[in-house]
């Protein structure tokens, strides 16, 4: 059981479940900015550049021969979709990091308020009235 115990605590830690939320939520964030490039960003830019498709760009190496076995290509227009998503990934992601760095020191840089002091305790208040008790 202790095994068990040990990977429960580690489970439960902060960073892990942090981690965890992080994924998941990259994961999302990936899917919407694929979304964005392949439905928003390409169709106008292949438009641009004569109607061209980037993912139905290849090279047949060898033509099929029957039905049973299609062409041999090799889809570079994939890899370059690919390259494209990772670009504007990348660049949200960094657009997103850089927003929070400038919250930061936002929140950094205004100054907090002095802390009140702490009050005192039990032990402090009977020491003043025997002080004052002492003095008259």
């Amino acid at each position: 059981m202790k095994l068990v115990d040990e990977f429960k605590a580690f489970t439960m830690k902060g960073n892990v479940v942090d981690l965890a939320i992080g994924i998941i939520i990259g994961a999302a964030f990936g899917k919407i900015v694929s979304s964005m490039v392949a439905d928003i960003i390409m169709p106008p830019l292949g438009l641009l550049i004569g109607g061209v498709n980037f993912t139905d760009l290849k090279v047949v190496l060898k033509t099929a021969v029957d039905a049973t076995h299609p062409d041999v290509t090799w889809n570079y227009g994939n890899f370059l979709q690919a390259c494209f998503d990772f670009l504007i990934i990348g660049f949200s992601v960094f657009l997103v990091i850089k927003a929070i760095v400038i919250a930061r020191r936002k929140e950094e840089a205004a100054p907090a308020a002095p802390p009140a002091p702490p009050a005192p305790t039990k032990e402090e208040i009977l020491l003043t009235e025997i002080r004052d008790l002492l003095k008259k």
